[in-house]
């Protein structure tokens, strides 16, 4: 089996983090598939791109349109959450990506949209050449322990509004 990625922790730059190891592996000709869970938004650099980096990246997104809140989430948000997982299952099966990132899939547990249990279970299956990377913010201690690579992003200093203007646009 392959290795398990996790990024987590109250600070911004988890999901660039995987962004990051998701290019190198396309610089290298492998396949990355990307899994977004409880993201909707299509104007991110990482969806924007998926033209240009195919046919080695690929990015899906289940979540459901608007911010919502994640005390606002219902039985729509736990199928779509559902919904990635069965998804995740079959890209593993058919395509067999070398790297496989589950984004936000940390919050999704959090939130009580899928069970440690569904997500351990998964990660169990993973074929030898496939690496999976975890992100999101409050990941629960059973992934900690299963991931062979886990950070913590914390905050230090930021500016109140995100620069988007730089060429940094999320």
């Amino acid at each position: 089996m392959g290795y398990v990625y996790l990024y987590t922790g109250m600070g911004a730059g988890k999901t660039t983090n995987a962004l990051g190891l998701a290019l190198r592996s396309v610089g290298h000709k492998r396949k990355v598939v990307i899994i977004q869970f409880l993201k909707w938004w299509k104007n991110t650099g990482e969806y924007k791109i998926r033209k240009m980096l195919a046919p080695y990246y690929e990015i899906h997104q289940f979540g459901r349109k608007g911010w919502h809140g994640l005390s606002n989430l219902g039985e729509e948000d736990k199928e779509l959450a559902h919904e990635a997982l069965r998804f995740a299952e079959k890209i593993v099966k058919e395509k067999k990506p070398h790297l496989l990132v589950l984004d936000e899939v940390n919050l999704a547990l959090h939130c009580k949209l899928l069970t440690v249990k569904e997500v351990l279970e998964f990660l169990d299956k993973m074929p030898e050449k496939t690496d999976v990377i975890l992100t999101g913010r409050f990941a629960p201690k059973e992934l900690v322990e299963r991931a062979e690579f886990v950070n913590e992003i914390i905050a230090i200093k930021y500016p109140k509004e995100m620069v988007t203007t730089r060429g940094i646009q999320y």
